[in-house]
């Protein structure tokens, strides 16, 4: 569903209002229907899943651009440190030096211990 050639996918979150905010975020496949995110812990993106777990995900561009058609998946705020681990190996393995500059620059700016793993299942009956 999502290559692991792919750099951006845009993940879109549901406010309270009913409509939808996207951000084009890096992500990792777990496996073909799991994908890591992360973001820092106080973002609008984790704020609105504590809200509403349902989400939306599609491929695109750095910019957000859409590159192909919304799919919905279900976001889970991962607190275990095991899981925590996982994604972040597997996000480090796939971005490789892009991902420890951007480790660097959350050292600098102090969010690197904000961050906030985002585990999205895809749903595939939609």
């Amino acid at each position: 569903m999502f290559s692991t050639q792919q750099h951006y996918i845009n993940l879109s979150t549901k406010k309270r209002d009913g409509s939808f905010v996207s951000t084009p975020v890096w992500f990792a496949n777990a496996d073909p229907l799991t994908l890591y995110v992360y973001s820092v812990q106080d973002s609008g993106k984790v704020k609105r899943i504590r809200n509403f777990r349902r989400v939306r995900l599609a491929s695109c561009s750095v910019t957000g651009k859409l590159r192909a058609e919304w799919v919905s998946a279900d976001a889970f705020l991962v607190n275990k440190n095991n899981e925590i681990d996982t994604a972040f190996s597997l996000l480090r393995q796939k971005y490789g030096y892009r991902f420890l500059i951007a480790n660097v620059c959350s050292k600098i700016v102090g969010n690197y211990h904000r961050r906030q793993i985002i585990k999205l299942n895809i749903c595939n009956n939609e």
